[in-house]
């Protein structure tokens, strides 16, 4: 029975001395030290190596085409483009007129006047030079010059492009014929000039005759009234 009396005591006593045992705080960094870290992903695989980044590919050098309006034959500067990729200068659709062709020259070459033109930047078909307002001659779409026969007369030459949609507006330059004269009055001045050469040199040698034979009448006469 004092066995049975003293039982609660002891489990008092003993519980008394575990409660009076020191709990691990916050501060205590050494409670912590051997526990192994929590698990915050739920055993999920996540990638921590970040994406590649994307290398920009090198640009391609762009090129003018080497495309000259003003060349007689000279292929499309849009066919160009499309072939090699060059750069071209925009051109106008067929269903729009063209511009204004850029007439550079009327001239004489010998035997007969030449125009000279550039093309514009649009669809042409065919180009018509007027002169004096009058339909002369027609020349195809990769023509840059053309004959126009003689100009006798100060005229007036235009060129207009031409495509379905229309002509375009005319380019146009004074034509001034040469004076054709010239070469024969500047012929015929050099004649005459060398005709009173010739006769000044006939007459000096005339006159430069007559007076030797005159010398030599006088030395002959002399010499005969030495003799008598």
């Amino acid at each position: 029975m004092a066995s049975c009396r003293n039982l609660p005591l002891f489990v008092i006593c003993l519980l008394l001395i575990r409660g009076s045992a020191p709990l691990p705080t916050m501060t205590d960094e050494n409670q912590f030290k051997d526990l192994p870290p929590p698990d915050y992903y739920d055993n999920d695989e996540i990638s921590t190596t970040a994406p590649p980044k994307a290398v920009p590919a090198s640009p391609k050098t762009l090129q003018k085409c080497d495309y000259n309006p003003c060349l007689d034959g000279q292929l499309p500067c849009d066919y160009l483009s499309a072939t090699t990729g060059c750069l071209c200068q925009g051109v106008t659709l067929f269903n729009v007129a063209p511009l204004a062709p850029d007439l550079k020259s009327v001239s004489w070459n010998g035997s007969e006047v030449v125009i000279r033109w550039c093309a514009p930047y649009s669809y042409v078909t065919a180009y018509i030079v007027t002169v004096g307002g009058e339909h002369k001659q027609e020349f195809g779409k990769d023509q840059r010059s053309g004959g126009l026969g003689d100009l006798e007369n100060v005229a007036k030459v235009c060129v207009v492009a031409m495509n379905d949609a229309g002509p375009s507006k005319e380019s146009c330059m004074m034509y001034q014929p040469e004076d054709t004269s010239l070469p024969l009055k500047a012929g015929l001045i050099g004649g005459a000039l060398g005709f009173l050469l010739l006769l000044l040199l006939a007459v000096l040698l005339l006159r430069h005759r007559r007076q030797r034979k005159q010398e030599a009448g006088i030395s002959m006469h002399n010499t005969a009234e030495t003799t008598q």
